[in-house]
């Protein structure tokens, strides 16, 4: 029996944006799944955009985000399951060098 392959693919990680009464900061992002990377990231950007990839902090405006993206392999062969998992970092949005440097912060101590 040929072994089958499968991927799949989890995002979280931090959103950075401005507070309502003013200044800027990170909350932790919604997760998100999906069979392909590219929609994952379509996911992600669009809830950037929609205000949605925020998990419950309330900001006035989202600017960017920094998402782990697992890659999670499973093989199939001979009736039993082998899986993998990778790790790669992605930032979205508008974020300038210093707020990437404070995203990266939060989730090296989060993490």
């Amino acid at each position: 029996m040929k072994a089958k392959e499968f991927k799949h693919y989890k995002s979280t990680g931090f959103v950075y944006g401005k507070f309502w009464m003013g200044g800027e900061g990170s909350y932790p992002a919604n997760s998100f799944e999906s069979e392909s990377k590219k929609d994952l990231i379509n996911q992600c950007t669009t809830a950037l955009n929609n205000g949605s990839l925020d998990f419950g902090m309330g900001f006035e405006a989202l600017i960017g985000a920094i998402l782990n993206i697992e890659t999670i392999t499973t093989i199939q062969h001979n009736g039993k399951e082998f899986k993998n998992s990778e790790n790669c970092l992605k930032y979205i949005g508008k974020l300038t060098p210093k707020q990437k440097g404070f995203l990266l912060e939060w989730f090296e101590n989060y993490f």
